[in-house]
């Protein structure tokens, strides 16, 4: 099964098999790859069949076109659920989903940066690029009169990379003191004040959705289209894994606010996205996988997590989860973003975002996407070796551990198990 495994998340076979086997001795419990191995070799057929095909007589490509066909008739429904009448009018859709997420009864506060510490940042370092582009001569001037949570979304398509970088090293001397709970602001920019650059933006990212973690805002941008069949069904699952991310992350950092470097933690974890926040068996953990394991429920916290993040900060909804509620035809989707067949054609990804961007940009089979597929892949994978007791108990040491050695108390954890 670890060979299968690893071409489905392209890998080195050898390595990868090494690993699983490490995995599989420290946590006692044989055979999690191989049950894993078969519930997605289950559901490929189950959702082959559904789609009025033979598992045993379909190619790859058939597959594949079967899957973006579905695609196609599950954005018409999701538009019409948002109120739309043309599922292609892009000017009408990006308003409705940005409406329709700010409205959407689930958990949307994250820990960001205050208003007054984002502007006093960028007084700091005034953004040059973004104040030409907009016709200002003044840093005050600008901040006066324009969102301080738009400005920062534009760094990222406005702003050089090099640019970018350093203006985020400043966060070294943030404290928590500079940070708040707020909900997450969702922005539909303006195609007159961003259009070229977004434009241009997104198209390298075959999407028009983006994010600041740090300042706990997702933004649509202006696309050069005005009609694109698939455009709900594109972005709306995109907001929502967006909103997830964020929440992510700001539970990570509430985390680590009482630490003498928390600048350095901030800045550390927004330019390079470190994943050894914990190993198991030798392998790097991603707090991503910490928190999906811990959220699955939003109701259980580990005492050591306490008193800074609470129930609602880990809990953890995907996209095809809050859809399928919105719209009962998209439980097709259901527990299905790790799931692929592997093929004498290729990969064919049954995630809900990779069949979405496949469908919105007409890819033909062969230049298709199966990266949000492979990624969820990884992360069911350590989630589920988290899930065993033996893992759980080593994450959640050396989580305390690391809170000890910050606070100078003694290891939590090592007294509830004594």
């Amino acid at each position: 099964m670890c060979k299968v495994l690893a071409e489905l998340l392209g890998v080195d076979d050898p390595l990868f098999s090494i690993g699983i086997h490490q995995l599989e001795a420290a946590s006692g419990q044989p055979g999690t790859d191989v049950r894993l191995y078969s519930e997605i070799i289950r559901k490929t057929h189950q959702k082959t069949r559904e789609l009025g095909l033979d598992p045993k007589d379909t190619t790859a490509e058939e597959l594949y076109h079967a899957l973006l066909g579905l695609i196609k008739k599950h954005d018409e429904f999701l538009a019409r659920r948002l109120g739309a009448t043309d599922p292609t009018d892009v000017q009408d859709i990006l308003p409705r989903i940005v409406s329709f997420v700010n409205k959407l009864d689930t958990p949307k506060s994250a820990w960001a940066l205050k208003p007054a510490t984002a502007k006093r940042l960028l007084k700091l370092t005034p953004p040059k690029k973004i104040m030409k582009q907009l016709g200002y001569r003044s840093i005050d001037s600008m901040l006066k009169r324009e969102p301080t949570a738009e400005l920062f979304v534009a760094m990222r398509f406005v702003e050089s990379q090099e640019w970018l970088q350093a203006f985020t090293r400043k966060y070294k001397h943030l404290s928590s003191r500079d940070f708040e709970t707020r909900d997450i602001t969702f922005i539909n920019l303006d195609a007159k004040k961003w259009g070229v650059t977004a434009e241009a933006y997104a198209k390298k990212q075959r999407h028009n959705v983006t994010h600041m973690k740090e300042m706990g805002v997702i933004a649509l941008l202006p696309l050069p289209l005005s009609r694109l069949p698939g455009i709900t069904v594109a972005v709306l699952p995109l907001v929502l894994h967006y909103l997830n991310e964020i929440r992510m992350y700001s539970t990570y950092f509430k985390m680590q606010q009482v630490r003498p470097d928390f600048g350095d933690v901030i800045v550390k974890t927004l330019v390079h996205d470190p994943r050894n926040h914990a190993k198991v068996a030798g392998h790097d953990v991603h707090w991503r996988n910490v928190q999906r394991h811990f959220g699955k429920n939003g109701t259980h916290v580990p005492e050591i997590f306490e008193p800074h993040v609470q129930a609602e900060d880990l809990f953890w909804r995907k996209a095809e989860e809050v859809l399928y509620r919105i719209e009962p035809a998209l439980h097709f989707w259901h527990e299905m973003d790790y799931v692929a067949l592997k093929t004498p054609g290729g990969i064919v990804s049954f995630c809900l975002m990779d069949a979405a961007v496949n469908y919105v940009n007409q890819l033909p089979f062969g230049m298709h996407v199966i990266h949000q597929f492979r990624a969820s892949l990884w992360s069911e994978l350590f989630v589920r070796y988290i899930g065993q007791p033996a893992l759980e108990y080593q994450v959640l040491q050396q989580l305390s551990q690391d809170a000890a050695k910050v606070t100078g108390t003694e290891n939590i954890f090592d007294q509830m198990f004594l």
